[in-house]
């Protein structure tokens, strides 16, 4: 297998203090029993006890175990022994076989995998109760409803006192909103009024937030009230920012498409209650981009992000959906030794003019991916060649963009938020580097 690049394994850190931590591990003084094959890397960290960390990496998950007590996915101990990996310096050797340990816990993975295949087969297999199922599916339908109707008569009483009138508004006021609507099964649109609400406390283009977002949540109770005129892409979008979900057996046999996919760039979040990580990844065949969604919650742990820049063999699933949609992997990726260029990009007058028409397409996508070529960061905005600007969003690596491109012009893809974008990664020297 082509071995990674630092960039790729810097991407994988869950946060700053575990790279950091990871470098200064990243030395043959600590480690012994390492070596690799095609898929497996492994070794033993001497760490603070009597005991070594005994460390396993999977190369087509990637996937990671360690056995030190950290919480961190993955922990500096993988990091650092990806590095030594990638420096190729013969601290990591090739071997044929791997060592026992690591050995177990691919065995383990792989019966894992097994099993959750055999799952999956057995439950698709399965009759449904039809009766069971329509009167839960009206059941759910009646509260909808009375959500969407009644979301409906807020805005309009929103509107009548005038949006300077929401400014003034309590958070309490918001999140009650919000709550009445997760009652109402709707939590994904429950979610956009939270979010919205903080940025008409605190933020200092909540003017024009709060007006967008005016329009794309009447637009959704009007499209609710007439689903049955919709098309299918349609009513899928609408469901997706809703809330309701659609169940991972479905999407899988429904519209799948086998392509080499570039991994363009990752986000995570966390609003407290629920982590996601938005992974995007374009077609080199199709060249189409969609999004992957991973979730977490409570004391869950998000899987590691596929590496920015890599390229993968595999078959995707898409979620119904006009534009921006969201894919599932139906079977475990393979991660390819060529590498995949990024597009060249655009200006950004031609990527705001592809966001509206995605827009058009599907009024309530938060985010449309962009490829901008000779874009030039500052510390709140970018400038493309024609000297065009774009405001960052509060959350940007606007320091990591700064510092990898210095402030030369340079291609780099990221989300169109609004009136404003999220940058993830950045070409320098024909390589992909995660922010």
């Amino acid at each position: 297998m082509t071995r990674w690049t630092p960039a790729q394994v810097a991407g994988l850190a869950p946060d700053a203090s575990s790279l950091a931590a990871a470098r200064r591990l990243a030395r043959p003084g600590p480690w012994s029993d390492t070596g690799s094959t095609e898929t497996l890397l492994w070794g033993k960290c001497q760490g603070s006890g009597k005991t070594p960390y005994q460390v396993s990496i999977d190369l087509t998950g990637p996937a990671f175990r360690c056995t030190c007590p950290s919480r961190k996915f993955p922990c500096k101990h993988g990091l650092a022994l990806l590095m030594l990996w990638v420096e190729g310096s013969g601290s990591v050797a090739d071997a044929a076989e791997a060592a026992g340990f690591a050995r177990e816990w691919a065995a383990e993975r792989s019966a894992r995998a097994e099993a959750r295949a055999a799952g999956d087969a057995a439950r698709s297999t399965r009759t449904p109760d039809p009766a069971a199922a329509a009167r839960r599916l009206e059941e759910r339908l009646a509260l909808m409803d009375g959500g969407m109707d009644d979301f409906a008569r807020w805005l309009t009483d929103l509107v009548r006192s005038g949006t300077a009138s929401a400014r003034q508004q309590s958070y309490a006021w918001w999140d009650g909103t919000a709550a009445r609507l997760v009652d109402a099964q709707l939590p994904g649109l429950a979610d956009d009024v939270r979010s919205v609400g903080g940025s008409v406390a605190g933020g200092a283009d909540w003017a024009e937030r709060l007006l967008v977002a005016l329009g794309r949540w009447w637009t959704a109770t009007r499209a609710w009230a007439r689903r049955d005129a919709l098309s299918q892409a349609q009513v899928g979008d609408l469901r997706a920012y809703l809330g309701w979900a659609t169940s991972s057996e479905s999407v899988r046999r429904a519209d799948a498409v086998t392509d080499r996919w570039l991994v363009l760039g990752a986000h995570r979040s966390d609003d407290g209650r629920l982590q996601q990580q938005r992974t995007w990844l374009r077609g080199v065949a199709t060249g189409e981009t969609v999004q992957v969604l991973d979730f977490a919650a409570g004391g869950q742990v998000l899987p590691v992000a596929r590496a920015v820049g890599s390229a993968l063999d595999a078959t995707l699933a898409r979620y119904p959906g006009a534009a921006v949609r969201r894919a599932l992997f139906v079977d475990e990726p393979f991660v390819a030794e060529d590498r995949v260029r990024m597009p060249s990009g655009s200006t950004l007058e031609d990527a705001q003019s592809a966001a509206a028409a995605a827009w058009g397409l599907n009024p309530w996508a938060r985010r449309v991916p962009v490829v901008l070529a000779d874009a030039r960061a500052g510390v709140d905005h970018v400038v493309d060649a024609d000297g065009a600007s774009v405001r960052l969003t509060d959350d940007a690596a606007v320091w990591p963009l700064l510092a990898l491109t210095g402030g030369r012009p340079a291609r780099l893809f990221g989300e169109l938020e609004e009136s404003r974008l999220r940058p993830l990664s950045v070409v320098v020297d024909d390589e992909v580097m995660a922010l």
